[in-house]
Protein backbone atom coordinates (compact mmCIF):
# COMPACT_ATOMS: atom_id res chain seq x y z
CA UNK A 1 0.00 0.00 0.00
CA UNK A 2 1.37 3.38 -1.41
CA UNK A 3 -0.15 5.35 1.14
CA UNK A 4 1.85 4.22 4.12
CA UNK A 5 5.24 5.59 2.10
CA UNK A 6 3.55 8.88 1.17
CA UNK A 7 4.38 12.57 3.04
CA UNK A 8 0.41 13.30 2.89
CA UNK A 9 -0.30 9.72 4.61
CA UNK A 10 2.22 10.37 7.46
CA UNK A 11 1.53 14.01 8.11
CA UNK A 12 -1.79 12.87 8.87
CA UNK A 13 -1.04 10.16 10.87
CA UNK A 14 1.38 12.03 13.06
CA UNK A 15 -1.65 14.86 13.25
CA UNK A 16 -3.94 12.11 14.79
CA UNK A 17 -0.84 10.77 17.18
CA UNK A 18 -0.44 14.37 18.54
CA UNK A 19 -4.02 15.20 18.74
CA UNK A 20 -4.68 12.20 20.77
CA UNK A 21 -1.80 13.90 23.83
CA UNK A 22 -4.62 16.20 23.99
CA UNK A 23 -6.11 16.24 27.47
CA UNK A 24 -9.35 15.91 26.36
CA UNK A 25 -8.37 12.37 25.72
CA UNK A 26 -5.53 10.97 27.95
CA UNK A 27 -6.62 8.64 30.58
CA UNK A 28 -5.18 5.60 32.23
CA UNK A 29 -7.23 3.19 30.43
CA UNK A 30 -6.23 4.79 26.81
CA UNK A 31 -2.37 4.69 28.43
CA UNK A 32 -3.23 1.38 29.32
CA UNK A 33 -4.32 0.44 25.45
CA UNK A 34 -1.37 2.09 24.05
CA UNK A 35 1.24 -0.16 25.99
CA UNK A 36 -0.97 -3.54 25.48
CA UNK A 37 -1.41 -2.67 21.67
CA UNK A 38 2.23 -1.91 21.58
CA UNK A 39 3.62 -4.73 22.71
CA UNK A 40 1.95 -7.28 21.13
CA UNK A 41 2.48 -5.44 17.69
CA UNK A 42 5.78 -4.06 17.80
CA UNK A 43 7.42 -6.12 20.58
CA UNK A 44 5.50 -9.26 19.36
CA UNK A 45 4.66 -8.67 15.72
CA UNK A 46 7.19 -6.83 14.88
CA UNK A 47 10.52 -7.31 16.54
CA UNK A 48 9.93 -11.32 17.38
CA UNK A 49 7.43 -11.86 14.55
CA UNK A 50 8.73 -9.69 11.59
CA UNK A 51 12.48 -9.62 12.20
CA UNK A 52 14.03 -12.55 14.70
CA UNK A 53 11.51 -14.87 12.71
CA UNK A 54 10.96 -14.65 9.36
CA UNK A 55 13.99 -12.44 8.41
CA UNK A 56 16.04 -14.51 9.91
CA UNK A 57 14.35 -17.70 11.10
CA UNK A 58 16.52 -17.22 14.59
CA UNK A 59 13.69 -19.87 16.18
CA UNK A 60 11.19 -22.10 14.53
CA UNK A 61 7.38 -22.60 15.74
CA UNK A 62 4.78 -23.95 14.34
CA UNK A 63 2.55 -22.43 11.27
CA UNK A 64 -0.13 -21.50 13.06
CA UNK A 65 1.89 -19.42 15.83
CA UNK A 66 4.35 -17.95 13.12
CA UNK A 67 0.74 -16.58 11.02
CA UNK A 68 0.12 -15.50 14.64
CA UNK A 69 3.34 -13.03 14.72
CA UNK A 70 2.98 -12.13 11.32
CA UNK A 71 -0.49 -10.97 12.20
CA UNK A 72 0.18 -8.78 14.86
CA UNK A 73 3.08 -7.84 12.61
CA UNK A 74 0.39 -6.59 10.24
CA UNK A 75 -1.20 -4.78 13.05
CA UNK A 76 2.10 -2.83 13.27
CA UNK A 77 1.19 -0.97 10.05
CA UNK A 78 4.98 -1.61 9.05
CA UNK A 79 3.94 -3.07 5.72
CA UNK A 80 2.70 -6.56 4.98
CA UNK A 81 5.53 -9.52 6.20
CA UNK A 82 6.40 -9.99 2.30
CA UNK A 83 8.18 -6.47 1.75
CA UNK A 84 9.18 -5.87 5.27
CA UNK A 85 11.47 -9.29 4.90
CA UNK A 86 12.44 -8.09 0.99
CA UNK A 87 13.50 -4.59 2.45
CA UNK A 88 15.04 -6.13 5.42
CA UNK A 89 16.98 -8.50 3.77
CA UNK A 90 18.73 -6.24 1.60
CA UNK A 91 19.78 -4.31 4.38
CA UNK A 92 21.90 -7.09 5.40
CA UNK A 93 23.47 -7.96 2.35
CA UNK A 94 23.99 -4.16 1.34
CA UNK A 95 24.33 -2.52 4.58
CA UNK A 96 25.37 1.23 4.55
CA UNK A 97 25.56 1.11 0.14
CA UNK A 98 23.18 2.68 -2.32
CA UNK A 99 21.86 -0.91 -2.37
CA UNK A 100 20.73 -0.60 1.52
CA UNK A 101 16.76 0.33 1.52
CA UNK A 102 17.50 3.27 4.40
CA UNK A 103 20.92 3.60 4.03
CA UNK A 104 22.52 5.28 6.48
CA UNK A 105 25.21 7.12 4.49
CA UNK A 106 22.63 9.30 3.19
CA UNK A 107 22.05 10.82 7.02
CA UNK A 108 20.02 10.60 9.96
CA UNK A 109 16.84 11.42 8.67
CA UNK A 110 16.80 9.53 5.46
CA UNK A 111 17.62 6.55 7.58
CA UNK A 112 15.04 7.41 9.86
CA UNK A 113 12.09 8.56 7.79
CA UNK A 114 13.16 10.04 4.33
CA UNK A 115 13.77 6.53 2.63
CA UNK A 116 9.88 5.25 2.76
CA UNK A 117 9.49 8.10 0.44
CA UNK A 118 9.70 7.53 -3.64
CA UNK A 119 12.29 4.66 -3.13
CA UNK A 120 12.29 1.91 -5.59
CA UNK A 121 14.47 -0.35 -3.05
CA UNK A 122 10.94 -0.70 -0.85
CA UNK A 123 9.90 -3.03 -3.65
CA UNK A 124 9.45 -6.59 -3.33
CA UNK A 125 12.34 -8.54 -4.61
CA UNK A 126 11.04 -11.92 -5.12
CA UNK A 127 14.48 -13.70 -4.94
CA UNK A 128 15.23 -12.12 -1.22
CA UNK A 129 11.45 -13.58 -0.15
CA UNK A 130 11.20 -16.88 -2.03
CA UNK A 131 10.51 -18.89 1.51
CA UNK A 132 7.52 -16.76 3.04
CA UNK A 133 5.72 -15.52 -0.66
CA UNK A 134 4.31 -18.99 -1.26
CA UNK A 135 2.26 -18.91 1.60
CA UNK A 136 -1.16 -17.49 0.28
CA UNK A 137 -1.54 -15.97 3.45
CA UNK A 138 1.11 -13.65 3.47
CA UNK A 139 0.04 -12.76 0.25
CA UNK A 140 -3.00 -12.08 1.80
CA UNK A 141 -1.12 -9.83 4.53
CA UNK A 142 0.63 -8.40 1.79
CA UNK A 143 -2.16 -5.98 0.14
CA UNK A 144 -4.43 -6.02 2.95
CA UNK A 145 -2.51 -5.34 5.77
CA UNK A 146 -3.65 -2.00 6.18
CA UNK A 147 -7.35 -3.40 6.53
CA UNK A 148 -6.81 -4.78 9.92
CA UNK A 149 -6.59 -1.74 11.61
CA UNK A 150 -10.56 -1.21 11.09
CA UNK A 151 -11.92 -4.17 13.26
CA UNK A 152 -9.01 -3.01 15.68
CA UNK A 153 -10.79 0.77 15.70
CA UNK A 154 -14.35 -0.84 16.36
CA UNK A 155 -13.48 -2.69 19.17
CA UNK A 156 -11.58 -0.03 20.51
CA UNK A 157 -14.15 2.57 20.13
CA UNK A 158 -16.75 0.16 21.71
CA UNK A 159 -14.53 -0.40 24.55
CA UNK A 160 -13.52 3.64 25.57
CA UNK A 161 -14.38 5.90 22.54
CA UNK A 162 -12.35 8.07 20.14
CA UNK A 163 -9.47 8.45 22.81
CA UNK A 164 -8.84 4.48 22.83
CA UNK A 165 -8.91 4.79 19.04
CA UNK A 166 -5.95 7.21 19.15
CA UNK A 167 -4.24 5.94 21.51
CA UNK A 168 -4.14 2.34 20.37
CA UNK A 169 -4.10 3.26 16.29
CA UNK A 170 -2.07 6.17 15.27
CA UNK A 171 0.07 7.16 18.26
CA UNK A 172 0.84 3.30 18.50
CA UNK A 173 1.76 3.12 14.84
CA UNK A 174 3.98 6.62 15.33
CA UNK A 175 5.73 5.05 18.08
CA UNK A 176 6.46 2.24 16.72
CA UNK A 177 7.13 3.68 13.78
CA UNK A 178 10.21 5.54 15.40
CA UNK A 179 11.29 2.98 17.22
CA UNK A 180 12.19 1.48 14.04
CA UNK A 181 13.77 4.97 12.46
CA UNK A 182 15.86 5.12 15.60
CA UNK A 183 17.42 1.39 15.08
CA UNK A 184 17.66 2.21 11.59
CA UNK A 185 19.24 5.83 12.24
CA UNK A 186 21.06 5.88 15.61
CA UNK A 187 22.74 2.06 15.54
CA UNK A 188 24.28 2.66 12.00
CA UNK A 189 25.98 5.87 13.52
CA UNK A 190 26.02 6.11 17.19
CA UNK A 191 27.27 3.35 19.98
CA UNK A 192 30.04 0.98 20.53
CA UNK A 193 31.19 -1.54 18.48
CA UNK A 194 32.39 -5.03 19.39
CA UNK A 195 32.59 -6.56 15.90
CA UNK A 196 34.01 -5.08 12.53
CA UNK A 197 30.76 -5.51 10.78
CA UNK A 198 28.00 -2.35 9.64
CA UNK A 199 26.32 -0.79 13.25
CA UNK A 200 26.69 0.01 16.83
CA UNK A 201 25.37 -1.27 19.76
CA UNK A 202 23.23 1.55 22.00
CA UNK A 203 22.06 0.54 25.24
CA UNK A 204 19.41 3.28 25.06
CA UNK A 205 17.97 2.57 21.51
CA UNK A 206 17.94 -1.27 22.85
CA UNK A 207 16.12 -0.38 26.00
CA UNK A 208 13.21 1.44 24.19
CA UNK A 209 13.36 -0.83 21.13
CA UNK A 210 12.56 -4.40 22.46
CA UNK A 211 16.33 -4.85 22.31
CA UNK A 212 17.17 -4.34 18.52
CA UNK A 213 19.76 -1.56 19.16
CA UNK A 214 22.20 -4.07 19.44
CA UNK A 215 22.43 -3.95 16.24
CA UNK A 216 26.62 -4.77 15.92
CA UNK A 217 25.58 -7.96 17.45
CA UNK A 218 22.90 -8.24 14.87
CA UNK A 219 25.38 -7.98 12.00
CA UNK A 220 27.77 -10.09 13.19
CA UNK A 221 24.74 -13.22 14.43
CA UNK A 222 22.04 -12.23 12.36
CA UNK A 223 20.77 -15.44 12.64
CA UNK A 224 20.88 -15.62 16.89
CA UNK A 225 17.39 -14.54 18.65
CA UNK A 226 19.48 -13.35 21.47
CA UNK A 227 20.56 -9.66 20.64
CA UNK A 228 22.13 -8.92 23.93
CA UNK A 229 24.55 -11.38 23.88
CA UNK A 230 26.62 -11.41 26.75
CA UNK A 231 23.75 -10.48 28.92
CA UNK A 232 23.02 -7.48 27.84
CA UNK A 233 19.12 -6.48 28.68
CA UNK A 234 17.24 -8.15 24.96
CA UNK A 235 13.65 -7.71 25.93
CA UNK A 236 12.56 -9.77 23.02
CA UNK A 237 15.38 -12.57 23.83
CA UNK A 238 13.42 -13.17 27.03
CA UNK A 239 10.21 -12.90 25.56
CA UNK A 240 11.24 -15.65 23.26
CA UNK A 241 12.62 -17.59 26.23
CA UNK A 242 9.23 -17.56 27.70
CA UNK A 243 7.56 -18.94 24.49
CA UNK A 244 10.16 -21.84 23.97
CA UNK A 245 8.83 -22.73 27.63
CA UNK A 246 5.66 -22.61 26.87
CA UNK A 247 6.53 -24.80 24.16
CA UNK A 248 5.17 -22.44 21.60
CA UNK A 249 8.54 -21.89 19.73
CA UNK A 250 11.74 -24.03 19.65
CA UNK A 251 15.74 -22.05 19.75
CA UNK A 252 17.97 -23.42 17.88
CA UNK A 253 20.58 -25.46 19.76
Amino acid sequence: MKGFRSIPFQVILHGCALLALLPRFWSWGSFLVFVITTWLTACFGVMIGYHRLLSHRSFSTSIWFERVLATLGALSYQDGPIRWVSIHRMHHKYSDTDLDPHNSERGFWYSYIGWLFNNPLTEVRREYVRDIIKDPYYRWLHKYYALLQIPLAILLYTLGGWSFVLWGIPLRIVYTLFLVGIVNAITHQYGTRRFDVPGFNHNLVAFLSFGEGYHNNHHEFPKSANLGLQGKLDISWYHIVLLNKLRLVSLKS
